[in-house]
């Protein structure tokens, strides 16, 4: 019993990781935008609905109707071969001949012999031939052959009597719906015209969507939302884009607010910091006063580092950088401190980013790591959606429990690898500030050198 029911359940299970699979794979085959999903959410009724009605059509009322005729034409040619057996007279035959002609709407013909043509193939869709074939089968009880791919206007018949052979041409409208084509032409016509009418309007649907989403998109990578951008569209959308609108000028009222707090502390430190300055100056050599004059100094450097830090989310105009160009100044300046620098780039040398704060970005993570290593290397992958920028050094890396709290302002480790005895405590808390304004992000993680890995991921 347990086994039973242990089968059930394994049977249950497989079934169920079955269907999530083939889910997962009907989800990688459905497109990812939301116009075509919205076409395929209106073209895929359409067609099952139409699909629908051509078969109930086909199975009913094209194949009723071709039965019905069938049954007519066999009647009419029963009847025909009645009259021949019962007026075997040639005379009479004529006359028959003649009636159906004119009568029936039938060509008929009586010819010696007794033996029918080899059997023609059917046709590939061979609804008249099955229904004939079975009308004349159950009415007129002879062997017979018809030709129904000849001309495709007429339908050839041949009735084998007991010594001649009955030959029958009858239009093809006689034995079969011809004209039930006009109804698929129809259908099919007008499903192009609704489709046309449904392309047209989600056009203008989805222009105001994809334009929120690249202004979205710009603001995100701290460049500047497009002019022409308005809220437009469904009253749904206009309310999206009004909202990101409020948004976005909530932010960048916080972060002018934020800049100039920080501008004008700092700004007002310094006026003080200066005075200090002059009266240690003033003073002369003594020596109860260098630690004071140190202090002045760290503090001095805070202030660099403050003003910095307001400086990362500024406002600045995007434009052009060669990653080579920059990576050639830091190579320069690790060899002043005896310090060695390789570098490689894979895609497009330039890059599209706001400048001076990208160079900061990447010179903050390059200097963190040439103070505490002899050796960097830099890795650019420029492709073509996002830039990725890797840093691996040798030096003593950071414990991996305090990977994110270093981008925290302030935050200060035992053996800190992002500062020294003059650091703030803000240069990896500006790197990624400057990234995430980019829209990317700085991650940090083992180096294969046996030092620290940092990388910077934006979009492009």
């Amino acid at each position: 019993m347990a086994t039973l029911e242990s089968l059930r359940r394994d049977h249950d299970r497989s079934q169920v990781t079955g269907f999530r699979g083939f889910g997962r794979w009907l989800r990688r085959q459905l497109p990812t935008g939301l116009y075509p999903r919205s076409l395929l959410i209106i073209i895929l009724p359409m067609v099952i609905l139409q699909t629908v009605v051509a078969y109930v059509f086909m199975e009913r009322h094209w194949q009723l109707v071709t039965e019905r005729l069938s049954a007519a034409v066999t009647r009419d040619i029963a009847a025909v071969i009645d009259l021949i057996e019962a007026y075997p007279d040639i005379k009479d035959q004529d006359d028959i001949i003649r009636i159906a002609r004119e009568r029936l709407d039938l060509t008929v013909s009586i010819e010696p012999g007794t033996e029918l043509p080899a059997p023609r193939p059917k046709p590939f869709f061979s609804i008249l031939d099955e229904t004939l074939s079975e009308r004349i089968e159950r009415q007129i009880r002879r062997p017979f052959w018809i030709d129904t791919l000849g001309d495709s206007r007429l339908v050839e018949i041949r009735i084998q009597l007991d010594n001649e052979i009955l030959r029958v041409f009858a239009r093809r409208s006689q034995t079969y719906a011809s004209n039930t084509h006009i109804f698929i032409l129809w259908m099919v016509g007008t499903s192009l015209v609704l489709i046309g009418i449904a392309i047209l309007f989600l056009r203008g649907q989805i222009r105001p969507i994809t334009a929120l989403a690249k202004a979205a998109e710009s603001f995100g990578k701290g460049q500047k939302t497009p002019d022409d951008f308005s809220p437009r569209g469904a009253d749904e959308v206009r309310r999206a884009g009004l909202a990101f609108i409020l948004m976005r000028e909530r932010i960048e009222r916080q972060i002018e607010q934020r800049t100039a707090m920080l501008t004008g502390v700092s700004h007002d430190l310094r006026t003080i910091l200066t005075r200090f300055k002059l009266q240690l100056a003033l003073s002369g050599d003594n020596p109860e006063l260098q630690h004071l004059n140190k202090d002045v100094e760290d503090m001095q450097s805070m202030l660099e580092g403050y003003m910095a830090f307001a400086r990362g989310e500024s406002e600045e105009d995007v434009g052009q950088l060669k990653l080579s160009e920059l990576f050639e100044k830091l190579k320069a300046e690790a060899a002043l401190h005896g310090k060695s620098l390789s570098y490689s780039i894979e895609g497009d040398d330039e890059v599209e980013v706001r400048t001076n704060a990208f160079t900061r970005l990447v010179t903050n993570l390059a200097s963190n790591s040439r103070r505490y290593a002899t050796h960097l290397e830099i890795g650019a992958r420029n492709s073509a959606k996002w830039l990725t920028i890797t840093f691996d050094d040798d030096g003593p890396g950071i414990p991996e429990n305090a990977r994110e709290d270093v981008f925290k302002p302030f935050f200060r480790l035992d053996e800190a690898r992002n500062l020294d005895a003059s650091g703030t405590g803000l240069g990896l808390a500006i790197a990624r500030d400057i990234a995430r304004s980019h829209g990317g992000n700085v991650t940090l993680a083992d180096s294969p050198l046996g030092g620290l890995r940092a990388v910077i991921r934006i979009p492009v």
